[in-house]
């Protein structure tokens, strides 16, 4: 796979849908996808092509002079696996110490629930550099409690 990563961009709602469409299993919601759509307008986003095709992205939100959060990344379900995603974070990451910031976080479902998806995403995480830092319940709900990754860079 011949991958190029392009960003960050701001105002690429566009080309970043598709893909959390693509994924219901991790982004079902149409009030949770309303909202990504606004943010990620707005927020620096990295883009992943093969060919013309944009196949993953990231955005990042910056909390802090300190701190960026992974606010939501995707990859086209049928390219998981081929790198993408490292790829992806790998660009952020020397973004990210190009700013002159010192750790990234992002949210993930908690592995006190039983998702294999998930279990999948924490591990990805964890493959390029996150540690679990602490869960909530509070941040979401009950149902769906909230690991706070983190990583320093």
């Amino acid at each position: 796979m011949n991958i190029m990563i392009e960003g960050p961009k701001l105002g690429k709602t566009a080309v970043c849908m598709p893909i959390l469409r693509a994924l219901p299993n991790w982004f079902g919601l149409e009030e949770s996808l309303v909202h990504y759509a606004d943010e990620i307008q707005k927020l620096p986003t990295f883009l992943a092509y093969e060919a013309d095709e944009v196949v993953g992205f990231i955005t990042l939100k910056q909390h802090n002079p300190y701190s960026v959060e992974v606010y939501v990344m995707g990859v086209l379900p049928e390219i998981h696996g081929k790198g993408i995603g490292r790829t992806l974070m790998e660009q952020s990451f020397v973004w990210m110490k190009e700013q002159k910031l010192e750790y990234v976080q992002v949210k993930t479902l908690a592995p006190s629930h039983p998702d294999e998806g998930y279990a999948k995403t924490r591990a990805f995480y964890t493959s390029v550099g996150f540690r679990p830092l602490e869960e909530f319940k509070q941040i979401w709900d009950e149902q769906n409690p909230c690991l706070i990754m983190i990583r320093s860079l």
